[in-house]
């Protein structure tokens, strides 16, 4: 995987890039999204899939939370996973279901020992099941709990560490939070491995009252691109996808997006 930029691909840029072509590393896609077993979804995901390198990125494993991982679920995502054998396979650290009923969000952690110890052993369970490492990414939050006894960057680091897996950076998420939260976002570059870093996420956000919310619908900020900078040169450049899910702009504003990221990345 060459430490360039894609985009994350959607349903309604499907027809459009297919034929414009664009000279993409990767492209990055939902993968409860191609859960069916047949139909349009898959049969594009074939044809984007014989072009460019696949990064799936999963949104409802919940893998924080104390119920058990859900079975058909992982079912579904390691049959994708042997259809198409992408170079990446992530999921985000965070929880979004409890005693069978589901959140359409994904919800933050306490930051405490036992959480940690039962996300370690959720990605565990995944990529035993996968037979791969996969990727966990930090997520952009909104409150704190009380009990917290690890710094959020303390907690990726470890899960990180513990469980074997890789790390998905979402730079956005980091500058949201440390406005959210009152920290500094540089603190997180000095406490994870810049060799578990396999994969970086750049989105946009937007204000809402007194909070940075990770909308997803918004060019990336220029904050967001200061920091990514520093980023990439403290840890050298890695593979890079710009999210955008709402409010969904004309592909070409993705590309264009996409060539800012190349060039902090040369």
């Amino acid at each position: 995987m060459p430490p360039r930029a894609g985009i994350g691909l959607r349903a309604p840029h499907y027809a459009e890039a297919w034929e414009r072509h664009p000279p993409l590393p990767l492209v990055e896609v939902h993968s409860e999204n191609f859960f069916g077993e047949g139909g349009q979804p898959l049969a594009w995901l074939e044809r984007f899939a014989s072009r460019y390198s696949l990064s799936l990125h999963g949104v409802g494993l919940s893998l924080g939370s104390a119920d058990a991982l859900d079975e058909r679920h992982l079912e579904r995502l390691e049959s994708l996973v042997r259809r198409f054998e992408p170079a990446l396979v992530s999921e985000h650290l965070s929880w979004s279901a409890i005693d069978a009923r589901h959140a359409n969000d994904l919800l933050p952690l306490p930051f405490t020992r036992e959480a940690l110890d039962t996300v370690v052993a959720s990605i565990g369970r995944v990529q035993d099941r996968l037979r791969r490492r996969i990727l966990v990414e930090n997520v952009s939050t909104y409150f704190a709990f009380s009990a917290a006894s690890l710094e959020e960057w303390e907690f990726v680091a470890e899960a990180v560490r513990r469980s074997g897996c890789g790390l998905l950076l979402d730079v956005n998420n980091i500058w949201v939070n440390a406005r959210n939260h009152g920290y500094d976002p540089r603190a997180w570059l000095g406490a994870v491995d810049p060799a578990s870093i396999e994969e970086i996420h750049l989105a946009g956000f937007e204000s809402e009252e007194e909070l940075l919310v990770d909308t997803h619908g918004a060019p990336v900020a220029d904050e967001v691109w200061t920091l990514f900078r520093e980023v990439i040169a403290r840890i050298g450049p890695r593979p890079t996808v710009i999210e955008w899910d709402t409010r969904l702009p004309a592909l070409g504003v993705l590309l264009e997006e996409a060539r800012k990221a190349d060039e902090v990345l040369a």
